[in-house]
């Protein structure tokens, strides 16, 4: 099936590391993911009292600990789909007085013992930043501020001081709100036209400005680059909103389909024609307002999902947090992960948020089970260590490598691969994915002007077998090993890259 290029087995891929060639700084919030009330990814997923590691707040501290090591930095909530149909006020005030909802987008019931307030008392013990999501499908402006001024006003307001009775005397900061999720697609409940949700997101921005200047606000962009609309969305949304808002959102999910594996690993080729697409529409925008200010990119949500296999599920009904969405991801999908982490580096001038949809079991790289273990799945390895290694300075990557052909991407590079000088130390992290499903793939580096002397590590994420995964019954089953044969001498360093690997090399 594989269709190798006519490059011979020893054809070296090559590229050249400059200080002075940058793509510009990262931003800590470019590794964020994403909590949905969806399925089990917060209740038996973070949340779960009774559990034998559940913490006074019924949060999992097994769960809590694989977050802290995955390095997120910022969590976007409460969804999705689900926000849209969300009020805000059901998850507030005493759990035992909340009310049960049916939750339209994804035809479960929800309790409500999870809401706002343990929401912020989450994503502060795992040492992370709140994502807020404004309902703005069957919701507005009014509903939007009034959330504001309970979650961020200090006091003296009927709001804020019912934020106070509730038992939060301190305020709880939220900087970064999305104005609604995914207001293009026909599936999502409140679904509006570009220019309907443009006025109502430019209403919105410019009221909650009225209460704080300073917050950072996302507008939706296209949930995907394959919405008929694409492209003419973004346009008539920021022709309302360019001078209010500080991002726009962007979604994408991948999958294998059809046995096209060849393909599959080249889906960042969509993701970097995505971000550059949008690019190219918000620097048009603001040419024709003659605006000097740049819109950066939120990419929202993104992963590998297994879509098509959730499309031929039977219709939910109205379960309590159904199993759902559960993708046992292989090692193929975490090279994906992979390269998908060096696509959002390789756009860091621009990309200056990004959520890996989501965090726990739901298409997640962590899993549970209710009263169980927690464990990490095969994708929980390249997301973390891009956390861990990715900041600093992406340095400009123009490969030179031997190119195969798929049959959605035509002729497509067998390396992919990005750069991140770290300034304070320098000390220098490349991380490189291998495309080839069968062949090595030796790499070489030249290293202008780095004042880098040795490997201190280089790691490798591959199997020989491409479907091996991580599992309940075998949690360590696919797990980062050691490169063999990499080696620097005379400003050049030399690897060989195993065969669809993902791989991070460190130098100092």
């Amino acid at each position: 099936m594989p269709q190798i290029p006519s490059a011979s087995a020893a054809a070296s891929a090559r590229f050249t590391l400059d200080p002075a060639f940058a793509v510009g700084e990262v931003n800590p919030r470019l590794f964020g993911s994403f909590v949905e009330h969806l399925g089990r990814c917060v209740y038996t997923g973070i949340h779960e009292p009774g559990h034998p590691a559940a913490d006074e707040a019924g949060l999992r501290t097994d769960v809590l600990a694989l977050i802290r090591e995955l390095g997120v930095s910022v969590i976007r909530y409460p969804g999705g789909n689900f926000v849209s149909g969300y009020k805000w006020e059901d998850g507030v005030g005493p759990v035992e007085e909340r009310p049960r909802r049916l939750d339209l987008a994804w035809r479960s019931t929800e309790t409500n013992r999870f809401g706002l307030s343990e929401y912020i008392d989450f994503v502060r013990k795992v040492d992370s930043e709140p994502m807020m999501a404004l309902n703005l499908g069957t919701r507005g402006v009014a509903d939007a501020l009034e959330l504001q001024e309970y979650a961020n006003h200090p006091s003296g307001t009927a709001l804020a001081d019912l934020r106070i009775g509730h038992g939060d005397k301190d305020p709880y900061g939220i900087r970064l709100w999305c104005l609604g999720n995914e207001m293009d697609g026909p599936w999502q409940t409140g679904h509006k036209t570009a220019e309907e949700y443009g006025r109502l997101a430019a209403e919105t921005a410019r009221a909650m400005r009225q209460i704080d200047p300073d917050v950072e606000l996302v507008a939706c962009g296209s949930s995907n680059q394959s919405m008929p609309t694409f492209a003419t969305w973004e346009a008539t949304v920021l022709r309302e909103t360019y001078d209010l808002v500080d991002h726009i959102s962007l979604h994408a999910y991948y999958e294998e389909r059809d046995g096209d594996r060849d393909s599959f690993l080249a889906s960042a080729v969509d993701m970097e024609s995505f971000i550059e697409n949008v690019v190219a529409t918000c620097d048009h925008i603001g040419a024709r307002l003659k605006s000097k200010k740049k819109i950066n990119l939120s990419f929202d949500e993104w992963n590998v999902w297994y879509q098509t296999r959730y499309h031929h599920a039977e219709p939910l009904n109205w379960e309590e947090a159904p199993r759902l969405l559960e993708d046992n991801y292989s090692v193929t999908d975490a090279v994906v992960v992979g390269s998908l982490l060096i696509a959002l580096l390789r756009h860091a001038d621009r990309v200056t948020v990004a959520c890996l949809a989501q965090l726990v079991n739901v298409i997640a790289p962590i899993m549970t089970e209710p009263g169980g273990p927690a464990w990490r799945q095969t994708t929980f390895y390249p997301f973390a260590q891009a956390a861990a290694h990715g900041r600093g300075r992406v340095l400009r990557v123009n490969v030179d490598s031997p190119a195969y052909e798929t049959a959605v991407y035509g002729e497509v590079p067998l390396l992919h691969a990005t750069a991140v000088l770290d300034e304070s130390t320098g000390a220098v992290t490349v991380f490189a994915v291998n495309r080839d499903q069968h062949r090595p793939l030796p790499l070489e580096i030249a290293l202008h002007a780095l004042p880098v002397n040795r490997v201190v590590e280089h790691t490798v994420l591959a199997d020989a077998d491409p479907e091996a995964r991580n599992t309940l019954t075998d949690p360590e089953r696919v797990t980062p090993h050691p490169g063999e044969g990499t080696a620097l001498a005379d400003g050049a360093l030399s690897a060989t890259l195993e065969p669809m690997s993902w791989n991070v090399i460190r130098l100092a």
